[in-house]
Formats: structure tokens, C-alpha cells, sequence
């Protein structure tokens, strides 16, 4: 319980050094660590150690939206088209 209040402590310091709210911040903590699970997961994709259906479950984000990562970062894929 007291690493919580350490937490809390440094994000209301840094929010009064900053312009920045303390919810601002916590999403952009928020932002930066599920971009580094992203990347981690796009590693393990090119490396075809991990599969979309298996990266979509860990990162809680759709199958679409990791296309669209994908094409973000001009990773190749293969698109099926719907008929």
C-alpha cells in the first residue's frame, strides 16, 4: 500500500511542477506502455512466434485495429478480401 502512495505522491509532484493535470498524465503513462506492449507484440508478430487472434486477447483491442497498426508501422499482412 505504501508503493501506491509513492505513486501518488510523485504523479501530484510532477502535476504541480507541470501544466498538466494528474489524469493527463496517468493517460499518457496510460499511452506509453500499451505502445510498448504494441511494439513488443509487433516483434513477436514479424517473428511468427505469436498470432493476431493471440495478440488481439492480450492487448484488448480488435483485429481491425491491429490491421491498422500494422499498416501504420508498413508491416506486411495478409488481406482477405470478404465476399
Amino acid at each position: 500500500m505504501s508503493n501506491l502512495k509513492d505513486i501518488k505522491s510523485e504523479i501530484e509532484k510532477y502535476a504541480n511542477d507541470s501544466n498538466l493535470t494528474e489524469l493527463q498524465i496517468i493517460e499518457k503513462l496510460k499511452k506509453h506502455y500499451f505502445d510498448k506492449q504494441v511494439n513488443e507484440n509487433l516483434k513477436l508478430y514479424k517473428e511468427r512466434k505469436k498470432k493476431v487472434s493471440e495478440i488481439t486477447k492480450d492487448l484488448k483491442i480488435s483485429p481491425r485495429k491491429f490491421y491498422a497498426i500494422l499498416e501504420k508501422n508498413n508491416i506486411g499482412h495478409q488481406k482477405y478480401k470478404k465476399k
